[in-house]
């Protein structure tokens, strides 16, 4: 049987959808992406006649108050344009890294990153924050994905469809780029505590609910955060490197939520993560950690 909202669409006399060269019947027996799928977009990433291309190196900084108190520790840093939503930053006699952000959720994350990738972009470094799922992650400590399960709307359009057989998506973290080595070392001396493990990127963060919650620490997921699967999605897809950091900034590990942004332990690390990442830009990005 149609469903309702396709009968009107019928060409009379013939069974057939105004526009869609299948049987109507078939459409439905078989359903969309089963009777056709043709994979050409419309609309390309690209950049135009008058953009400048971009340094090979971006640094993507998720929450706004970060990205403020960051770029104003970078001497030479000037805003140079908007990226949608977000903020293009440019380091002055530093051609090889720009800055960008704050982003909001997949959809612009994922919209930055195709663009920054237009421009000329390969390795991306991410730093956001997380709520942690389990005890042993505490506020304060850093988070690097190494997957990440996502339920948001973005990932699913670049990922082939052995990784969403079921509701959630599993997206496999994109190739590291090179200097992460070096920047979590950094991290260590400075005595940040790392975890490496999945996590869970969500639209909803108002709808973090019990079960959900119980159901990622059963599977081991360290954090939650909205963004970082749909970016790793985009990387993959586009074939560069990008590595994420995640500060832990709250927790849902007891079933109940702890905020922990104004925390002494977390602004020590925020404080230590900044300082590492202010040594990797202004050495380009590409000499950071080596003689």
């Amino acid at each position: 049987m149609l469903l309702e909202f396709d009968r009107p669409r019928l060409q009379q006399g013939n069974d057939t959808i105004r526009g869609w060269p299948v049987p109507a019947t078939e459409v439905v027996k078989s359903g969309f992406m089963g009777w056709m799928y043709d994979n050409r977009v419309l609309i390309e990433p690209r950049r135009r006649q008058k953009e400048t291309p971009l340094p090979s190196k971006a640094l993507m900084i998720i929450v706004p108050e970060d990205l403020e108190e960051f770029v104003s520790m970078l001497s030479g840093c000037r805003q140079s344009r908007n990226l949608f939503l977000s903020w293009l930053y440019h380091i002055d006699g530093n051609d090889k890294i720009c800055v960008v952000g704050p982003l909001l959720g997949s959809p612009q994350a994922g919209m930055v990153l195709e663009k920054l990738i237009a421009l000329g972009v390969r390795e991306v470094i991410v730093l956001g924050w997380c709520g942690s799922l389990q005890n042993y992650v505490a506020i304060g400590d850093v988070v690097i994905p190494a997957g990440a399960y996502s339920e948001e709307g973005t990932s699913r359009h670049y990922l082939s469809s052995n990784l969403c057989e079921r509701e959630v998506c599993f997206v496999p973290a994109a190739n590291q780029p090179v200097s992460m080595e070096f920047i979590l070392d950094a991290f260590k001396s400075r005595g940040v505590k790392l975890h490496s493990g999945n996590v869970w990127t969500t639209d909803a963060p108002y709808r973090e609910t019990i079960s959900k919650v119980l159901f990622y620490q059963n599977l081991n997921v360290l954090g939650v955060d909205m963004e970082t699967s749909a970016l790793m999605s985009v990387a993959r897809f586009r074939g560069i490197s990008l590595g994420v950091i995640l500060m832990v900034s709250d927790s849902l590990a007891t079933l109940k939520w702890k905020p922990g942004m104004k925390s002494p332990e977390f602004l020590k690390t925020r404080n230590a993560v900044f300082e590492v990442l202010k040594d990797f830009v202004q050495i380009d990005g590409e000499k950071y950690g080596r003689p």
